[in-house]
């Protein structure tokens, strides 16, 4: 790891950079993004801004950082769906665990997902490579399954398993990250992941599940 300027940072400038980025993290979950400065989070760390910019060149690139860190975390959503089965009872727990999976990862990951959404919203290549890196793993692997299920007739030849994988995992991220609107509309959260789950399960199999 190191520092802007290139030198490699030890185990204490390691510790600091970290210190840095989650009290980012921590600023970013109660503070609109363009309102947090260099300033306030070195000073909630304990720090100065000069050793702010001795790991990151601004807000914008720490931001990144934390970005970067979700993404590996991302990883996970990939597992939700390989090598499934999406058969009988079996695929309404797939449905409702790929469900479970992508509303927890969001609720814990708010607040930078908020900022990824918005610097991707304005044309910034960046963000819009992360978000797209974060989707694009789940996204392969629930098309591998739909291919699966097409090949042994399961469902019809003329379904392009790409775009039923594409537009569930775009239903699945807008929808994880409007949950809080959801609630103003009256619908509770209890109710949101079935009727999600139902959704899913029907665009994969194109029927009903057995529960």
């Amino acid at each position: 790891m190191r520092t802007v300027d290139g030198r490699v940072a030890g185990r204490r400038g390691q510790a600091t950079r970290q210190k840095l980025l989650d009290c980012l993290s921590e600023m970013l979950s109660s503070s609109p993004y363009r309102d947090v400065k260099v300033i306030d989070v070195a000073r909630k760390a304990g720090t100065s801004p000069a050793t702010f910019y001795q790991y990151f060149p601004d807000v914008e690139g720490a931001v990144l950082e934390l970005a970067d860190q979700m993404t590996a975390e991302g990883a996970v959503l990939a597992e939700l769906v390989k090598g499934r089965s999406w058969a009988g009872k079996a695929g309404w727990q797939s449905a409702q665990e790929l469900v479970d999976g992508f509303l927890e990862f969001w609720r814990q990951n708010d607040a930078i997902l908020r900022v990824i959404d918005l610097g991707a919203a304005e044309g910034d290549k960046r963000f819009n490579k992360i978000r797209t890196k974060i989707l694009t793993a789940v996204n392969g692997s629930l098309a591998e399954s739909i291919s699966e299920l097409q090949a042994k007739g399961r469902i019809d030849k003329d379904v392009n398993p790409a775009a039923i994988a594409g537009a569930l995992v775009a239903m699945l991220a807008a929808v994880a990250s409007h949950q809080k609107g959801f609630t103003a509309w009256g619908v509770k959260q209890a109710e949101l992941k079935p009727n999600l789950a139902l959704l899913v399960h029907l665009g994969v199999t194109g029927k009903k599940p057995t529960r």
